[in-house]
């Protein structure tokens, strides 16, 4: 990939203020960080920094004779990346990006086709991402729904920069809720044998439960009448639950490279060698039977039970015990994706891999927020079950994964996320699933009568094709939200933000639809027809890694 814009932008402004500071026009001891953004008015130029407001301070100038003094350098740098440059305000400096930047920017897209904004930020470097981990305790909600969007859709971005990605489900098949599972399936299954049972409100309620007592009874009858061991009413559950998991996570296109069962932790020894490790660390004690980890000592307001007196781990030991894995594992970077309910927890887990003395900075935890499903305003409760959750695999059937995928990752997920089941059902421009899909479909329409009536143009010809004939500003507007996408996908993967991608590509459909409506394609003139169609071309190209990355398909009819 070539040079993006900002980064060349910054390497001349920082040429331009070392030559000032060497000249004797500005005093400071080194060039600070030089941040350059897009200014949220577009008559306010293409991109802007404050750089003279960040040095002020110590050049002892005020920020706007800064400014002149960076932009007369900079006035002739410019070369075929911008054609004016001015100073802004109380001290911007603000660039305007050249129309021959512009023509490059869109040939590179043609060019380099589906393989654009692919980066090598990451090559050589190893990342996990744990996303889901839900325990084979009952179907997937919703919540995990979201949890499953973001998750693939990080890993996505950070393959798209160059990361070996593997993507992990950890979970637990043991354990006291594996014990009331089991419990609760029996206690089924014995009723469906025409039983009287008391089914405590402490056990599994969903219908779900029932089911898998019924494919129980269907596959061995009353054999089990008398059965007192738990264990095969737990494995018969297990092995539904989890295939009835993996089908969703299939249905909502996602896969997982490695499933980890927390339980190999405590059989293969690692459980046991944290708590040694944290012993002679001196970061636990004993108290009223129990095993305490001193999580005080590393930031955290309360000491935590990791032990309890009954000789059971909490789920703090365990849960430090596969973070230590994970790093041992060699990943560079470890992603937790969590849902809001582990806001409190997951830094004492932390804490406990800082007193191992492991590096905790390579870890980063994701937290997103609650989803709630609204219907006509209303929140609605979809599930015709008894359970007292939505089901990811109901919400799939009415709204279809494109939709799920797109809606669970539009806002940010540190915000609470209200799903419109209303408008995620509407096969209209006001969902903006369809809204996107109908961008890429109406230009592939254009392609195809393009072909009909005036031969296809390959690729090879479209590269051929006169940019330059492109002079509306509508037109140079979507060249520049074209060139957009490159800096979108790297920030988004490098501060792990779906959202962004969202964003985006709805300002680039909107840019389209609407020039669209205002100027046509198939006209007499050979050139600007051309033109306007390699345009085209390259906003579908863009669509289509954009919505790939978010797991959307890119119909080519609507």
């Amino acid at each position: 990939m070539g040079e993006l814009l900002s980064d060349r932008l910054k390497s001349l402004l920082a040429a331009a203020a070392e030559e000032a500071r060497k000249s004797g026009d500005l005093s400071y001891s080194a060039v600070p960080s030089v941040r350059i953004e897009r200014p949220s008015n577009r008559s306010h130029g293409d991109f802007s920094t404050n750089f003279a407001f960040v040095i002020a301070k110590e050049a002892k100038l005020p920020p706007a004779r800064i400014a002149e003094a960076l932009v007369r350098r900079l006035a002739g740098r410019g070369g075929e990346v911008y054609d004016r440059v001015e100073v802004a305000g109380p001290g911007f400096v603000n660039f305007f990006i050249s129309p021959s930047a512009l023509y490059r920017g869109l040939s590179t897209i043609l060019e380099q086709g589906e393989e654009y904004a692919r980066f090598k930020v990451g090559e050589g470097k190893t990342v996990q991402v744990e996303f889901v981990s839900a325990n084979p305790t009952g179907p997937l909600t919703v919540g995990h729904g979201r949890q499953a969007a973001i998750g693939d859709t990080i890993a996505n971005l950070l393959e798209r920069v160059g990361y070996a990605v593997t993507r992990e489900y950890y979970y637990n098949d043991a354990g006291n809720q594996m014990k009331v599972l089991a419990v609760s399936v029996k206690k089924r299954y014995l009723q469906l044998l025409g039983e009287e049972i008391d089914f405590g409100e402490d056990l599994y309620q969903g219908e779900y439960i029932v089911d898998i007592a019924g494919a129980l009874r269907e596959r061995c009858g009353d054999s089990l009448r008398a059965e007192k061991d738990l264990k095969r009413f737990q494995e018969i559950a297990e092995e539904s639950i989890f295939s009835g998991i993996k089908k969703t996570l299939a249905s909502m296109g996602i896969r997982f490279d490695v499933y980890y069962n927390e339980n190999s932790l405590f059989e293969s020894g690692k459980v046991a060698r944290v708590v040694d490790l944290l012993r002679k660390a001196g970061c636990v004690y004993e108290r009223d039977g129990a095993v305490w980890f001193q999580a005080t000592r590393f930031g955290r307001s309360k000491d935590r039970v990791i032990i309890k007196k009954t000789g059971e781990a909490t789920y703090r030991l365990p849960d430090i015990a596969y973070h230590r894995d994970k790093l041992d594992r060699g990943f560079d970077i470890v992603i937790d994706v969590f849902g809001a309910d582990h806001h409190g927890t997951f830094p004492d887990v932390l804490a406990g891999v800082e007193a191992l003395g492991c590096d905790k900075s390579k870890i980063v935890v994701l937290i997103h927020q609650f989803v709630t499903l609204v219907r006509d305003g209303r929140q609605v409760k979809m599930s015709t079950r008894k359970a007292q959750f939505v089901t990811l695999e109901e919400l799939l059937g009415e709204v279809g994964r494109d939709v799920a995928r797109y809606f669970f990752l539009m806002r940010k997920m540190g915000s609470h996320l209200d799903f419109d089941l209303g408008v995620a059902r509407k096969q209209s421009l006001d969902n903006p699933v369809y809204y996107l899909q109908y961008a890429h479909a109406r230009i592939c329409s254009i392609q195809k009568k393009y072909g009909e009536r005036y031969g296809l143009l390959d690729r090879g010809r479209l590269l051929e094709v006169d940019l330059r004939r492109l002079t509306k500003e509508e037109e140079l507007e979507i060249i520049k939200d074209l060139m957009r996408f490159e800096e979108t996908v790297k920030s988004a993967a490098a501060l792990f933000e779906p959202h962004r991608l969202c964003v985006y590509l709805e300002e680039l459909a909107a840019g389209f639809h609407s020039y669209y409506n205002k100027h046509r394609v198939m006209i007499e003139d050979k050139g600007l027809r051309e033109a306007r169609l390699a345009m085209a071309r390259a906003v579908q190209i863009v669509l289509k890694i954009g919505l790939g990355l978010l797991g959307v398909s890119v119909p080519e009819s609507m």
